[in-house]
């Protein structure tokens, strides 16, 4: 996201923060206010899996910039909803300028909530949150090269949303997922989120 071996730097307030935090100012309130907080709730983190499949390959300011227009777009990400879009919905997307227009990706979002739909209430939530590791055994990352792209628990939350229908959940995605949604904390060790973010709900 920045210099890969940077350390926390001072943001306007003074205050330090992960460098990738302060590369725009989109990124200042995510990362202030959401990356690394934990996320609850099937919808709520069907939003977030499908944001991050979305974002493969692309940078996610790509993604965050068009947040809005992808909630618009899938119904504000509820699966009950997305689960029912016909063909003439994913056409729709296929031509949503407010989006990212991958067929592959708006075809895996779909299928998904296909899947989704079937699962207990609380099921989604239940398994993401299963992969969670235990905070005592992760000290916090100094540096950004500290960071890593994929975990043992990331490979296993793939694995096993593969093995049960989802599409578009690697392992490098489910990390993503992880943090972005609290299961990981990976705000800096000095930067002044990462207090905010060290106890899991």
């Amino acid at each position: 996201m920045s210099e890969p071996t940077g350390g926390a730097v001072p943001g306007p307030d003074g205050k330090p923060r992960c460098p990738w935090g302060l590369s725009t100012e989109d990124y200042v309130a995510y990362h202030d206010e959401e990356w690394g907080r934990p996320v609850h709730g099937d919808d709520a983190l069907f939003e977030r899996l499908s944001l991050e499949a979305f974002q493969s390959g692309l940078s996610w300011i790509t993604i965050l910039r068009r947040r809005e227009g992808f909630r618009a777009a899938f119904s504000g990400f509820k699966i009950a909803d997305v689960a029912a879009f016909t063909d003439t919905d994913r056409e729709r997307l296929l031509a949503d300028t407010g989006i990212i227009r991958n067929r592959a990706k708006i075809d895996a979002t779909l299928g998904n909530a296909r899947v989704l739909v079937d699962w207990s209430p609380g099921e989604l939530d239940k398994l993401i949150w299963s992969f969670a590791p235990d905070a005592a055994t992760r000290p916090a990352p100094k540096v950004l090269g500290d960071v890593a792209a994929i975990t043992d628990e990331s490979k296993a939350l793939s694995k096993e949303l593969k093995k049960r229908g989802l599409r578009f959940v690697g392992p490098t995605t489910a990390y993503a997922l992880m943090q972005a949604c609290g299961l990981v904390n990976d705000h800096l060790a000095d930067c002044v989120s990462r207090a905010r973010t060290d106890t899991k709900v």
